[in-house]
């Protein structure tokens, strides 16, 4: 199983374009030594050929710039990927839908929550159908695996979560199972990765995929839970908006400490998230705990 980090960052990117907090404002000046991230998606194949996305960005053209084997010279117009596979409905997962319109045809899955927000609240669905055939395969909850037409070898497996739906969704208050999933990733060897850019709560479900994963991808949004306040930016706590946060009594690194099998990767990082800076005490806390921060282009070879 090949697995390629599109995006590492949180909605908006780092730095983020109108942010001049100590962190966006040190990268672009050079004052900190932190790597720039475009917004969270990534890529997954069994054969570095074909290739399945996991969200869509709005940086998805940048991103794909760097996927192997995105195209060939088979056809004037073509794609390597297979079809994509949405987790829930923010625009940060789904906006790069419109830059794919260009495939004239793609398959698309994701829950029937997903698959109502897109239709209503944000009606990219719509949207993109005067644009071609992009038909939607819902994505099962009951624990079934599910395939991607054209990516042979790998099977996925929804995890619903507790998190929230999007702004604009008219549940947004009122969560409903499939508003966001984490997703199981096997390959017919047998290997797992579990990714989850967006986690609120470790609850049964999630650990039972922690304990069993050779891989987690999982959500590193914000160090703390008063992170935004801290910054002057938002009075919302990093827990109201569907994120467990690292540090503090039951934060991330506390909870994964009792799953010592899987390689463990931070993904969905905010701006204001310190341990972007790579000489940061809170970027050597987590190389204490054995868990890394992932970057964009980074390629993993399960095997």
């Amino acid at each position: 199983m090949l697995l390629h980090i599109l995006g590492s960052g949180a909605g908006g990117g780092f730095p983020q374009w109108n942010c001049n907090c100590r962190l966006c404002a040190g990268q672009r000046s050079g004052a900190i030594r932190a790597t720039a991230r475009t917004q969270s998606s990534l890529a997954v194949s069994a054969d570095g050929l074909r290739w399945v996305l996991i969200n869509a960005s709005p940086d998805i053209r940048q991103q794909l710039a760097g996927l192997p084997a995105v195209a060939s010279d088979a056809e004037v117009r073509t794609t390597a990927i297979a079809g994509v596979v949405l987790m829930d409905a923010q625009v940060d997962h789904v906006a790069g839908l419109l830059s794919l319109r260009e495939a004239g045809s793609l398959v698309l899955h994701c829950t029937a929550m997903v698959e109502a927000d897109l239709s209503h609240g944000l009606p990219l669905l719509t949207v993109l159908g005067y644009y071609g055939n992009f038909p939607v395969q819902r994505i099962p909850l009951g624990g079934a695996a599910f395939s991607v037409a054209g990516a042979d070898g790998l099977r996925f497996t929804a995890v619903p979560l507790t998190s929230k739906a999007p702004p604009y969704s008219p549940h947004r208050h009122d969560p409903h199972p499939g508003d966001n999933i984490g997703l199981r990733i096997e390959d017919a060897a047998g290997r797992r990765a579990f990714y989850a850019p967006g986690l609120g709560v470790i609850d049964d479900a999630v650990a039972a995929e922690l304990a069993a994963a050779d891989l987690a991808l999982i959500d590193g949004t914000f160090w703390s839970d008063d992170e935004m306040a801290v910054h002057g930016i938002s009075t919302k706590r990093a827990r109201d908006m569907g994120h467990l946060p690292l540090s503090g009594a039951g934060g991330m690194i506390e909870r994964l400490a009792a799953f010592p099998r899987p390689r463990k990767l931070l993904v969905h990082i905010n701006n204001t998230n310190p341990i972007l800076d790579e000489d940061s005490p809170e970027r050597r806390a987590l190389d204490g705990a054995g868990i890394g921060v992932a970057h964009d282009g980074q390629r993993i070879d399960l095997r």
